[in-house]
């Protein structure tokens, strides 16, 4: 089922927001939906420039099919955000130029042209963010919407997998500008606690950061690199794992080395796609809906 304005009135209630993980636009929010209240789209993990059809047969038609979903929708979101991974890695630094250019071209196709991107390791890992800056800019920052702060981290630019003592410091002097209550969102590629680290799904000096946030009532995560929905609560911060556009990869220690989950023909497309969140700013709430590739509700 393809969302539409029912669809989006539904998830928003009165008041309501809507949210999509991997992907964001626009504001074209329904008279009844509370003031402050709105949604935006996340893309995640979209690997431009991947190629195995063992793994992915429609490799270059899956973030295609997802920007037709998001322009298909009747009510536009706020904006959209990507977490990085916009492309698939290559030692070549012109290849890793081309790949960012086309995935750049292709999402310029989304109606809505309120866009946020972050890099992910396989952007911006073998050459410190460079190349990944000509296209899309600086790497972190931040911006507010609605009474929410959001915060774009880098855990990626430095090979060590490290956020680094540049970005804490600048984040610990952003933070200090904010009251305790203040609604706060962090986007990031990496998740920032050790979901699992014997499959590098971790940030190394991530435990800084979250000392950082820990001091705030109201705080959510919201990142991709583990391809696949995932969700945790930890005092007061919520994280919430996205689904990749590319591929799958299995829980964390389910098997004993990650590998991508192969293409199944009988169920194309399965375990890839993008979210909804149904974001109450005045709440602090954030409720998620995820949708397949093609814009199902699941």
């Amino acid at each position: 089922m393809k969302i539409d304005r029912r669809d989006f009135l539904t998830l928003a209630g009165l008041g309501g927001v809507v949210v999509v993980s991997g992907f964001g636009g626009g504001s074209t929010v329904s008279a009844s939906a509370a003031e402050n209240d709105f949604f935006f789209v996340q893309f995640s993990d979209t690997h431009w420039g991947f190629a195995d059809p063992a793994i992915n047969q429609d490799s270059m038609g899956t973030l295609r099919k997802a920007v037709e979903a998001v322009n298909s929708l009747k009510v536009q979101p706020d904006f959209i955000v990507f977490t990085g991974d916009l492309s698939h890695v290559t030692d070549d630094d012109n290849e890793r130029r081309k790949r960012l250019s086309e995935f750049r071209n292709i999402v310029s196709q989304l109606k809505l042209k309120n866009l946020r991107f972050l890099p992910g390791e396989h952007d911006a890992g073998l050459d410190e963010g460079k190349a990944y800056k000509e296209y899309f800019g600086e790497t972190y920052y931040t911006f507010d919407h609605k009474g929410v702060h959001f915060i774009v981290l880098d855990n990626v630019s430095d090979p060590t997998s490290n956020i680094g003592e540049v970005q804490l410091k600048w984040l610990s002097a952003d933070l200090k500008k904010r009251n305790r209550n203040s609604r706060i969102v962090v986007f990031t590629h990496r998740p920032l606690y050790e979901l699992y680290p014997d499959w590098d799904w971790y940030t190394r000096d991530g435990s800084k950061a979250i000392d950082l946030l820990s001091n705030y009532s109201k705080v959510a995560v919201f990142h991709g690199h583990v391809h696949q929905e995932l969700h945790r609560n930890a005092g007061h911060i919520s994280y919430h794992a996205a689904k990749g556009l590319m591929y799958a990869f299995p829980p964390p220690g389910s098997v004993p080395k990650k590998t991508q989950i192969p293409w199944d023909a009988k169920q194309p497309y399965k375990g890839l796609g993008f979210r909804s969140v149904n974001a109450k700013s005045r709440q602090a709430d954030y409720p998620i809906s995820e949708y397949s590739v093609q814009g199902e509700k699941l």
